[in-house]
Formats: structure tokens, sequence, C-alpha cells
């Protein structure tokens, strides 16, 4: 017979159930939980301003003008944007709900309208 020992990835896997792999775009306001990234020390623009630069960053994407791994690197306030955005898997309970519940509706290769959390407004790429 053979043994077989479960990484930790396959373990998590068992114990939450479904997994989905995402990336996104990060823009944060001067109401998001910590008001600061790498790209900016003290983040001041209002909310209304990060949602209008996600949609200005929709449509760059969407009109094939830039890639969203590109964009994601430059203009992110996650430290994903090392990974052009990328999030790896994860699973139900590992991200904050509206975030969680978008990218578990959107299909593989969907991008997302704006999606609000208490980081800031995000662009989802399933």
């Amino acid at each position: 017979y053979t043994l077989r020992c479960e990484n930790s990835a396959e373990k998590r896997r068992a114990e939450s159930g479904p997994m989905v792999r995402a990336s996104h775009l990060l823009v944060k306001h001067k109401d998001s939980r910590r008001p600061s990234s790498w790209k900016e020390p003290t983040v001041t623009r209002t909310k209304e301003e990060a949602l209008a630069k996600i949609e200005a960053f929709r449509e760059q994407i969407a009109s094939g003008q830039v890639s969203f791994a590109d964009l994601a690197s430059k203009e992110s306030h996650c430290s994903s944007a090392q990974r052009g955005g990328d999030l790896g898997e994860f699973g139900p309970g590992q991200m904050q709900k509206p975030f969680e519940d978008a990218t578990f509706a959107l299909k593989v290769g969907e991008l997302s309208g704006p999606v609000f959390t208490d980081s800031g407004v995000h662009l989802i790429l399933r």
C-alpha cells in the first residue's frame, strides 16, 4: 500500500470545501480599515474617488489597453501587486464576505465590477 501525506493546501481544501483562485486590484480610500499601503503612506482619497479609479481601471482592462496583471502590479494597494494581484487559492471564510461572494459568483476568466469591502474598492479577476 502507499502512504501519502497531505500538504497544507490539500488539507485546507478538504476542510473548507470548494476553493477558488483569483487576482484583485485594490484601491484604498481614507475610510479603509488601514488607509495606507506600499503605494501611499497616507491615503486621502474619498470612497467616490476610489470608485472612479476602479471604474477607469476596469475600462482599460476591458478595452484591452492593459492586462489585469500589469495594471494590478502598478496600481493595486495590496501587497499582492508584487504577483500581478494574484491571491492564490482560497475557500469559504478566508476573505471578507463581499469579496468572497463576488469571487465565487464569477466564472473563470471573468472580471468583476467594483466590489466594496472594509479594505477599499476591488476589481476581481477569477
